[in-house]
């Protein structure tokens, strides 16, 4: 088991969950099969305000994994926010995200971690693309639609930001706007800051069990302000001065 002291933590894996008991035993074996001698990990579970046995299932679980750790909202504040949370409380200097409900494979998180390692202190963000999704075929067509329109706006060279993979660097997240959303404009904002961003296609897969918990950037009147202040934010973006103190 790796070890779960907070100084040896290389990398931090954050999975966003809400009312999803079902799949929280299945995902965290997956998670440890596809890391253990890998990396220095720890795992860290946001329960998004669950009202089932979420929170449960997570407890009785960490009784025997050290490095998986709980962090409870108090009521639901979204997916971004469940997140932000978990970046924020991450030790490992490494983030990587996938979704809680067994649609991401976590035999794709060596391949992102490593992207960001081998991609040097200018690749900000490694980003899972999904191939032969298993969403409905209504979902799909929504999907090329709002990637579609994003891209025509933002020209974020980005395909696929719906897919929960990704890693980047905590201190790169940390320093982006924070907004509702957010997660899903993750290469906009990073190249926003000048940093350079990998791709790594991913398989998707149906779900473990149980239904979506949370709303879909795919259906484009929701997410519409979101892309008009993403694109002004990129817009007002100036180059940041070299400073360095005179003495």
């Amino acid at each position: 088991m790796p070890s779960s002291e907070p100084a040896a933590i290389a990398v931090s894996i954050v999975v966003p969950v809400r009312n999803e008991a079902e799949n929280i035993a299945p995902v965290i074996a997956e998670i440890s099969a596809a890391l253990d001698d890998r990396w220095r990990y720890e795992i860290i579970y946001v329960n998004d305000g669950s009202t089932d046995a979420t929170g449960d299932r997570l407890a009785a679980v960490m009784e025997s994994r050290p490095n998986l750790r709980q962090i409870r909202h108090a009521t639901s504040g979204g997916q971004s926010a469940a997140v932000r949370s978990g970046v924020r409380a991450a030790r490992g200097a490494i983030v990587a995200t996938l979704d809680g409900d067994g649609q991401n494979n976590p035999a794709f998180l060596p391949a992102l971690v490593s992207a960001i390692e081998q991609g040097g202190e200018r690749t900000g963000l490694a980003a899972g693309q999904r191939v032969g999704r298993k969403d409905t075929g209504f979902k799909k067509i929504q999907s090329r639609v709002a990637n579609a329109v994003r891209n025509a706006i933002l020209h974020d060279g980005t395909r696929d930001t719906g897919c929960g993979l990704k890693a980047f660097r905590r201190d790169v997240f940390l320093a982006l706007p924070y907004f509702d959303g957010l997660h899903r404009f993750l290469p906009a904002l990073v190249r926003r800051e000048g940093y350079d961003i990998v791709y790594v296609d991913v398989v998707d897969r149906p779900r473990h069990s149980g239904v979506s918990n949370y709303g879909f950037f795919d259906r484009l009147w929701i997410g519409i302000m979101d892309l008009a202040g993403v694109w002004w934010l990129i817009r007002r973006k100036k180059p940041t001065p070299v400073a360095t103190e005179v003495k």
